[in-house]
C-alpha cells in the first residue's frame, strides 16, 4: 500500500493558500446573510484592509456598521467612498440619509435623500428614499425650517454632552437649562441636566428633574437608569433594589438602551445581568468606547467569565492606554463612570451636601488614576466651604500624594485614613458594600475628631465599624468571626464597638 511513497512525495506540489479581499468579502456576505454581524464585520474589515480601493467592500462594511447601530462610522465610510473611490455610487446618499435619520439629523437626512432621488430617479432604493422623506415630513419651507431647528437641538445636546464629559458641570447646566427652555419636551436634555446637577452635588434638584421626566414620559429608560445611579450613590439601597428588579424585566430594542441598561447593572454590582446585556452587544458586533469595555470587563470578571474580561480589558487599554494599569477588579468602582472620567465622580462626592460624602470624595483622591485632573479642578473649587476637619484631611492626602515619604502629620488623621484603606482593600471586589461601609466610617471618624476621641489601632476600628455596619444590614457576623478576620482579640473588638456606637448615637 505504501510502495513508492517516497517517489510520490517527490513529485507532490504544495500550494499555499493566501486569502484575498474577495475571499473575506464573500465570507462577510455569508455571515451577513446569516445575521451574524460580528463575523460579517470582522471579515469585511479584513477584506477592506486587503483591498482598500474596492468601493463595494467599503459600502457593504458601512451597511454592517448601520445594522449594529454604528451610524457615524457608517457615514464616514460612505463619505470616503464618494470622495475618494467612486462618486457614481449614488446609493451611498440613501445609506447616509438613513444613518442621519437614526442620528436625529433630519436636515442632513432630507438633503441626502433628496440628492439620491435627483441623481438616480429609478434607483434600487427609490421607494425607500421616498418613504424616508414622507417620514421626515418636509412639504414646504416651514417644514424645512422645523428640521433645521431640530438639528440645532441635536447640536446643543452634543455640545452639552461634551461639557459633561470634560467635567464642566456649571457650563453644561447653563446650556441644558436653556435647551429645556427652548425644547420643553426634549427628554434627553432633561436627563443630562439631572446628571449635571447630581454630579455637582445638587442631588435634590437632580431627583426632582428625573421625577418630572418620568411623570411626563413614563417608562423613559434613560431616566430610570439615571434614577438607579442616583439611588446607588445616595445609598438608598431598598429603593434601588426595587428599581433594579423592575429594570431586569425590560427588553430594549435599541443598542444604546441595551448598553445603558448593562452599564447601570454593572455600576450597581448586578454583574450577571450586566454581563448578559453587554456581552450580547459584543456578540452582535457592537464596538463601543473605553467605557463600554470597562463595564464589560468588570461584569465579565465578577460573573466568572475571566477570559472575556481579559479580552475586553485588552481592547480597553488599546483605546485608552492611560487605564492600562488599573484593572476594574483591582480598583474603585468610580474608575470609570457613565462619562468615562473618574474625576467627574470624585468631584460629585466633593461637592455633596453631606459631610461624610465629601470625606469619602477626599479619600477617593488617594486611590484615583486621575490625580492631575482632580488637582486642577480643586484649584477652581471654593475650599472655604469645607470644614476645618475636611481641610486637614485633604491637606494630608495631597501632602502624601505629592511626597510619598511625608510622615510628619497629625496622628489621628493618619490613623483614620489607615482605617479607610483597610476597609477599602478588604471589600475590593464588593464596590456597593464598600462604599456604604466607608461612608459609615467617615461619619464615625468625624465624630471622633469632633469629640476628641483617641484614634488608635486601625485594624480594631475597622473590625468594629464593620461589625456595626453588618448589624444595621441584618447580616450579622459573630464578634469572634470579625476578630479572627482582623487578627485582634474579641475583648479588643468589643471595646472599640462600644466606642464607635457611642460616637454614632
Amino acid at each position: 500500500m505504501f510502495n513508492n511513497s517516497k517517489g510520490k512525495l517527490d513529485k507532490a506540489k504544495i500550494f499555499s493558500f493566501i486569502p484575498t479581499g474577495e475571499y473575506y468579502f464573500n465570507r462577510g456576505i455569508k455571515a451577513y446573510d446569516r445575521f451574524d454581524m460580528k463575523k460579517a464585520k470582522k471579515y469585511l474589515k479584513r477584506a477592506f484592509e486587503l483591498e482598500p480601493l474596492e468601493p463595494v467592500i467599503a459600502c457593504q462594511l458601512a451597511i454592517v456598521h448601520t445594522e449594529i447601530g454604528e451610524y457615524e462610522e457608517s457615514n464616514k465610510l460612505l463619505q470616503m467612498v464618494l470622495a475618494e473611490l467612486d462618486e457614481s455610487l449614488t446609493e451611498c446618499y440613501y445609506f447616509m440619509a438613513n444613518n442621519d435619520a437614526h442620528l436625529g439629523l433630519f436636515t442632513e437626512a432630507y438633503k441626502n435623500a433628496q440628492l439620491y432621488l435627483e441623481l438616480d430617479e429609478v434607483g434600487e432604493f427609490t421607494e425607500e428614499a421616498k418613504e424616508l422623506l414622507d417620514l421626515i415630513g418636509v412639504e414646504d419651507d416651514e417644514s424645512f425650517s422645523e428640521l433645521v431647528k431640530q438639528d440645532e437641538m441635536i447640536a446643543q445636546l452634543d455640545q452639552a454632552r461634551d461639557l459633561l464629559q470634560e467635567g464642566l458641570m456649571s457650563q453644561a447646566i447653563e446650556l441644558l437649562e436653556q435647551t429645556v427652555k427652548d425644547y420643553p419636551e426634549l427628554w434627553p436634555a432633561y436627563n443630562n441636566l439631572a446628571l449635571a446637577y447630581f454630579y455637582e452635588g445638587k442631588t435634590t434638584k437632580a431627583f426632582d428633574i428625573i421625577q418630572y421626566v418620568l411623570e411626563q414620559s413614563p417608562g423613559n429608560l434613560h431616566a430610570l437608569c439615571n434614577l438607579a445611579v442616583f439611588l446607588y450613590y445616595e445609598d438608598k439601597l431598598e429603593e434601588l433594589e426595587e428599581l433594579l428588579q423592575a429594570l431586569d424585566k425590560v427588553q430594549p430594542i435599541h443598542f444604546e438602551h441595551r448598553y445603558k441598561l448593562g452599564a447601570t447593572f454593572a455600576l450597581a454590582g448586578k454583574y450577571h445581568q450586566a454581563y448578559s446585556w453587554l456581552r450580547h452587544l459584543q456578540k452582535y458586533g457592537y464596538e463601543g468606547d473605553s467605557s463600554y469595555y470597562y463595564w464589560l470587563a468588570k461584569s465579565a470578571y465578577f460573573s466568572g467569565n475571566h477570559k472575556v474580561a481579559m479580552e475586553a480589558w485588552e481592547k480597553l487599554t488599546k483605546i485608552n492606554p492611560a487605564l492600562s494599569q488599573k484593572e476594574p477588579w483591582k480598583v474603585t468602582e468610580e474608575a470609570i463612570t457613565h462619562f468615562e472620567n473618574e474625576d467627574v465622580t470624585i468631584m460629585k462626592w466633593l461637592t455633596s451636601e453631606h459631610l461624610e460624602n465629601r470625606l469619602y470624595g477626599i479619600f477617593l483622591i488617594s486611590v484615583s488614576t486621575s490625580k492631575a485632573v482632580i488637582y486642577k479642578q480643586l484649584e477652581q473649587m471654593d475650599l472655604d466651604k469645607f470644614t476645618p476637619f475636611e481641610k486637614r484631611y485633604l491637606n494630608y492626602i495631597l501632602q502624601t500624594e505629592l511626597n510619598p515619604e511625608f510622615t510628619s502629620y497629625e496622628d489621628e488623621i493618619m490613623q483614620g485614613h489607615e482605617v479607610a484603606m483597610v476597609l477599602f482593600e478588604k471589600y475590593q471586589a464588593q464596590a456597593w458594600e464598600r462604599r456604604s461601609l466607608l461612608l459609615l466610617w467617615f461619619r464615625a471618624f468625624f465624630k471622633m475628631l469632633e469629640n476628641q476621641t483617641a484614634i488608635k489601632n486601625p485594624f480594631a476600628l475597622a473590625g468594629a465599624i464593620e461589625y456595626i455596619w453588618l448589624k444595621t444590614r441584618h447580616n450579622k457576623k459573630t464578634q469572634l468571626e470579625i476578630a479572627e478576620e482582623y487578627a485582634i482579640s474579641t475583648s479588643t473588638l468589643r471595646k472599640y464597638v462600644r466606642i464607635l456606637e457611642n460616637e454614632l448615637e
